[in-house]
């Protein structure tokens, strides 16, 4: 008996049967060709019943990378279809219009004139012409998808785009017969579903994704959603569920800072209405959590999109006993969104496989060649990292650790308030390198006499960086920030409890010099003692460095925001005194001043580089590598995919 047999039944979608309970709805990847037919894959190897496709445009003016507008298509979906099917997972596609939040056209088209908020464009309310040209384009989409062998497809209706625009009181201002009344509303999405039934009958699985709650101030509130589903349910094979919409970006891909299972309070509302099966998603991360969702019958099926890009194998971990093998996701999204919005392409932090599956392995492939005497220094992400990767390739790894405890930055990181899903990929790690059997030494201060003792074949240094004492910030690196060595002044480090917090007193100012979000945590810290708080930061926008901050740090910056918190962006110290800092804008002569009796200084951090420099100088011969923050980089990404890749290769 499996632990989670309620995961393990099979369902019945329309003319599918779905072999169990774990799906992956549709999510942006940018990928095409052979890496987006390895990507889904590898999850299809590791057990997942369902994934569906990234949102697809149906219609020439709202094109995407794999374009339904063409019969171009069903070749492709031929070969990822006879893919995945092998591994006895079903395959669809979501289909979509992006309406107002659409780019790379000479129009952009949606129901009424209201710009999406991230992307500022006015656009043109659609003529009755332009609605049947793309109620059409619905239905000839759909039976490509059925031609090119998948088992379904999934009219995207949420998420802030064209038909969400039409049904939502807040953004479809039409006084035509698709405007006004909720029935009216709903007219373009009715004659879609007609559409595609149209098209396809019921060879192929039709289902909707609806939003839950779309968070647009005077738009679709679950009450309301709830009745859209009623009237969608006898005319559809599923109905799955998403929060958000532009208005409210980070509500798409809910952060650690949400709960987990943070959508449920409004799918509640709505899967009770429904006779159809259901699909929710919304930060839920273990199998524990989406066993119970489904015996508590609030859904039939649980979308796990990120827990599966940090690991493909999760189902068939569970399903052998062994999620305490299972890397977890950590919910930053820096990774998967983050880097999908500012670089183009999907990616993941604990993962150095995803995106990368035609190319990369999950796991290092094979034993090295000759097993080495492997020295790491430092126990944070890029170390721990490091010593497991050369574990499981065979070599004797001993690890050295300055400090009392494992984990190094992130363990810090994940003490501050709101922050501790960080920490569980290092704990994974520890948990890891201790069941290979890698040698641990904490409180190690490790210099080249102890090297020489050890007498290692390679050295790995990870040790990572630490707060300046000095006064240093960007703006004037030619002197530092009079009055920095003041006693009410400290560094982040020391609001994370490193020596002993220091006693705080209000009002504070935090300084952030880099833009990351080391300095939300202070302000999380200070203000959860008690105090007020000013953020005064070198960039114009709170996390401005964070990848694509509306997704990464808009629900920090709503939690600040409804605090005693401000933040004053573009500035730079002038000056600290033992009541106030004084601020200004480089290059101009106006003084602010801000009364301070705390002040925390978050500026860039001092790589460590005493160890490599001493080694370098004295033991020539002897192969030394830098991996994680002590490169200059202050990025739990680049520590864990630099470690995995220089390990992997040893």
């Amino acid at each position: 008996m499996a632990l989670y047999d309620n995961i393990f039944e099979p369902i019945k979608v329309g003319p599918v049967t779905i072999p169990n309970r774990i799906v992956r709805s549709a999510h942006g990847t940018h990928l095409g060709g052979e890496d987006l037919i390895a990507y889904h894959e590898a999850r299809a190897r590791g057990g997942v019943g369902m994934s569906t496709l990234e949102a697809t445009g149906v219609h020439p003016n709202a094109p995407t990378h794999l374009g339904l507008h063409t019969d171009a298509v069903i070749s492709f979906y031929e070969k990822i279809s006879s893919r995945v099917h092998k591994h006895g997972m079903k395959l669809f596609q979501q289909v979509y219009h992006s309406g107002a939040a659409g780019e790379g056209t000479p129009e952009t088209w949606s129901v009424s004139a209201v710009p999406n908020p991230l992307i500022n464009v006015m656009p043109v309310p659609m003529t009755k012409a332009m609605i049947d040209d793309v109620v059409a384009a619905f239905g000839k989409a759909a039976r490509r998808i059925r031609d090119g062998g998948l088992d379904g497809v999934d009219i995207h209706a949420s998420s802030g785009y064209l038909i969400h625009e039409f049904l939502s009181p807040a953004l479809n201002k039409r006084d035509d017969e698709y405007g006004g009344s909720r029935e009216n509303r709903m007219r373009f999405l009715l004659e879609v579903i007609a559409a595609v039934r149209a098209e396809v009958g019921n060879d192929i699985a039709v289902g909707v994704r609806l939003p839950n709650e779309d968070y647009v101030p005077g738009g679709l509130t679950a009450e309301e959603n709830a009745a859209i589903a009623q009237a969608i349910d006898p005319l559809v094979d599923y109905v799955s569920l998403h929060m958000g919409a532009y208005w409210r970006f980070h509500k798409l891909i809910a952060p650690a800072d949400d709960p987990l299972g943070v959508e449920m309070v409004p799918n509640r509302k709505i899967t009770k209405m429904v006779q159809s099966p259901t699909i929710v998603v919304g930060r839920i991360m273990t199998m524990d959590h989406a066993s119970s969702i489904v015996a508590s019958g609030e859904a039939d099926m649980v979308s796990m999109v990120r827990a599966l890009i940090a690991d493909p194998e999760l189902v068939n971990k569970a399903r052998r006993l062994e999620e305490h093998k299972i890397r977890p996701c950590i919910g930053t999204n820096m990774g998967c969104v983050g880097q999908l919005m500012t670089r183009g392409v999907i990616s993941c932090v604990v993962n150095v496989a995803a995106a990368k599956e035609a190319r990369v392995s999950f796991e290092p492939e094979g034993k090295a060649e000759r097993p080495k005497k492997i020295l790491i220094v430092g126990g944070g992400p890029a170390g721990l990292e490091a010593a497991r990767t050369a574990a499981l390739r065979g070599h004797k790894v001993e690890l050295h650790e300055a400090m009392r405890r494992l984990g190094g930055q992130v363990a810090l990181a994940a003490d501050a308030p709101h922050r501790a899903d960080v920490g569980q990929i290092t704990r994974w790690l520890e948990d890891e390198i201790e069941t290979l059997g890698v040698e641990v030494h904490l409180n190690s201060m490790v210099d080249a006499d102890m090297v020489a003792e050890i007498a290692p074949d390679e050295v790995i240094i990870a040790t990572g960086t630490t707060p300046r004492y000095d006064g240093f910030q960007v703006s004037t690196p030619a002197a530092p920030i009079p009055g920095w060595d003041l006693p009410h002044v400290h560094n982040s480090w020391e609001m994370f409890g490193v020596g002993g917090k220091p006693d705080i007193e209000g009002p504070a100012v935090v300084f952030d010099d880099t833009g990351t979000f080391e300095a939300i945590s202070v302000a999380d810290v200070l203000l959860e003692a008690g105090v007020p708080v000013t953020m005064v930061s070198r960039t114009e926008q709170l996390g401005q460095n964070v990848p694509f901050p509306p997704v990464t740090v808009g629900a920090a910056r709503e939690r600040l925001m409804s605090a005693d918190f401000d933040f004053i962006g573009g500035h730079y110290l002038r000056r600290i005194t033992p009541d106030e800092v004084e601020i200004g804008v480089l290059f101009t002569d106006r003084v602010r001043r801000i009364p301070a009796k705390t002040v925390v200084l978050v500026s860039f951090n001092e790589p460590n580089r005493d160890l490599a420099n001493e080694l370098g100088a004295r033991m020539t011969n002897l192969s030394v590598h830098l991996i994680g923050d002590v490169k200059g980089r202050n990025d739990m990404m680049t520590a864990i995919h630099d470690a995995a890749a220089l390990t992997r290769a040893l």
